[in-house]
């Protein structure tokens, strides 16, 4: 909870002028019932007017700063909960954003998108509730039991009796509340996983005509959930009935008691009045504070969450290149083994060496190694053996944004947003009209592109599902080849192509970036048969490695890939 203090100390003028009009407001308010005795037992015997007219006014008065003074306080409460939130959930995104691949794996994304919503939400209501009620409640409990005492002693203890009673009560379900709500939120990640699933395959769900499963896998979380919920609420809500019912026993004490003491003369009537107006008021302060506990519990749940990402340190640390690398070399791996789990070699003493300009084909079966080869040389991951390389520079040794600068990339899953045809190839990046229209030109998307009527101007929905699987795919490669990048990678980008156009590209791209380095991942070997390096991958190990000649004559595995797609015959 201590990270909260630091998104609030850029806050606290404006935290601390909330607070002063707050408690100048609250003071008003203990004072109503205050004058109220003093008109009963001191101004209404005197049968003047107006002094009762004067004290009176003096009461509206201040029941008028009261209100206004609650007003303000307010709502200057919910403007810094805003800037706070905000800057909060900014943070939270930008670091959730930068994480490594592995925590990214190690907290998964319906949990951290969980954490961005729901988390920061009950983070928000706890730090406003804390400025309204937090320094309102407190302020009535505490000036309340003081004037009581003040007023009558003997009233005051039978009152305060009730109290430590209370907050025993409080403090022990408060406790369990906790880890109730660190469950309930687990199962949120659940459904939240379940809801991402189905929005991503809606049309293959629709397709095969498992609505109805997927609804029933979704009533599965959504039950969960509610059985976690109903848990939790059924053990915080007993906090507000078990307090009402101590306060209703503490009222009926203190009528008991002031009636006794009336009739005794030890007290008066017109100070009963008032002393029970302080005890509502108590209440409302106590109930109040309740409230404030079962908030506590969630955002003390939510807020361990939300740190546990904020304070991930970075796993991808830049170290020093050991200066032992090839310069003549552009891309080289040397020795490198990796495994995602620590139990299976995904990647087993991967070597190979890649000049600059030269490019690469990466061919193999589905779940062989490919995509993750690709990612050690971006480093999304580090090897756990031998050393990727680029320039002679171990990857390591480079800055996250020099590295990743090198890079235009095409990914098997990649995505498309809502905007622009221009907007989605630019990307948020500088890059001139005219580079875009290039870029589009040689990945073979001018020509669909100048077919709308709006051209580059053309509305793109969300994940493109306007546009053909093709079209898409060019769009991708348009974006990857739009800043002219020193190493291009393209993971399978191509298969929604026909063969005309998938050769079409290939050229181009030869034309277009010379100077690239281009490393092709795919299942069709006329994607790859012109590479100047080839890699056969089988189970994370090279079992062939040359150019599409030789590894038709030594490797068995390509030459049989290679007639079963085509017999041996190529489209150029």
């Amino acid at each position: 909870m201590n990270w909260i203090l630091k998104y609030l100390s850029p806050l606290k003028r404006r935290i601390t002028v909330g607070i002063s009009v707050k408690v100048i407001g609250t003071l008003a308010e203990l004072m109503i019932p205050f004058l109220l005795s003093h008109i009963l037992e001191n101004v209404i015997v005197t049968n003047s007017i107006r002094g009762i007219v004067l004290y009176g006014v003096l009461m509206a008065v201040f029941a008028f700063i009261a209100c206004i003074g609650n007003i303000i306080a307010n709502r200057m409460a919910a403007k810094t909960t805003m800037i706070f939130s905000t800057e909060m959930r900014r943070n939270l995104f930008l670091k959730t954003l930068s994480l490594s691949a592995r925590s990214t794996d190690r907290f998964t994304i319906p949990s951290l998108e969980s954490r961005i919503t729901s988390d920061t939400y009950n983070v928000q209501n706890f730090v406003g509730m804390m400025q309204r009620m937090g320094i309102r409640a407190p302020i009535l409990l505490i000036g309340g039991t003081v004037i009581t005492m003040i007023m009558d002693r003997r009233l005051s203890l039978v009152m305060l009796a009730t109290l430590p009673v209370i907050f025993t009560v409080v403090y022990s379900i408060s406790r369990r509340g906790v880890p109730l709500y660190s469950d309930v939120q687990k199962s949120v990640d659940g459904m939240v996983r379940v809801v991402r699933e189905d929005a991503q395959g809606i049309r293959v769900i629709k397709a095969l005509s498992k609505v109805d499963y997927e609804n029933a896998r979704y009533d599965r979380a959504n039950m969960a959930l509610r059985k976690k919920e109903t848990r939790a609420g059924v053990i915080m809500g007993s906090v507000n009935p078990i307090m009402t019912l101590l306060m209703n026993l503490g009222i009926i004490a203190v009528i008991g008691f002031s009636a006794y003491f009336v009739a005794k003369g030890v007290s008066r009537a017109t100070t009963v009045i008032a002393f029970m107006q302080y005890f509502t008021l108590i209440s409302m302060a106590m109930m109040s504070l309740s409230r404030m506990f079962v908030m506590y519990t969630k955002c003390a749940a939510s807020a361990k969450r939300i740190s546990t990402v904020m304070e991930c340190e970075d796993e991808l640390t830049v170290i020093p290149d050991d200066g032992c690398g090839d310069s003549s070399l552009h891309i080289s791996f040397e020795n490198v083994s990796f495994s995602y789990l620590g139990k299976k070699e995904n990647l087993k003493d991967i070597s190979f060496g890649l000049k600059k300009g030269e490019s690469l084909g990466i061919i193999g079966a589905t779940g062989s190694g490919k995509s993750t080869l690709l990612r050690l040389l971006m480093r999304f991951y580090d090897s756990d053996s031998g050393t990727v390389r680029i320039n002679g520079r171990d990857v390591r040794s480079y800055e996250k944004e020099e590295l990743t600068s090198m890079f235009g990339v095409v990914f098997q899953n990649d995505f498309i947003y809502a905007d622009t045809i221009e907007e989605n190839i630019r990307f948020g990046r500088d890059i001139p009209t005219e580079d875009i229209i290039t870029a589009a030109k040689t990945a073979q998307a001018h020509d669909f592109i100048t077919s709308f009527k709006d051209g580059y101007s053309h509305e793109v929905s969300t994940a493109g599902t306007n546009l053909s699987g093709g079209q898409r795919q060019r769009l991708l490669i348009s974006r990857a080849i739009a800043a002219r990048p020193e190493i291009l990678i393209l993971d399978d980008s191509s298969s929604a192509l026909d063969y005309k156009t998938d050769a079409a590209l290939r050229r181009a791209l030869a034309e277009g970036l010379p100077d690239s380095t281009v490393i092709t991942v795919a299942q069709r070997v006329s994607s790859v048969k012109d590479c100047d390096l080839i890699l056969v991958i089988e189970d994370g190990e090279i079992i062939g490695c040359g150019k599409h000649g030789d590894l038709m004559e030594s490797c068995s595995e390509y030459k049989e890939i290679s007639d079963s797609q085509m017999g041996g015959a190529f489209l150029d």
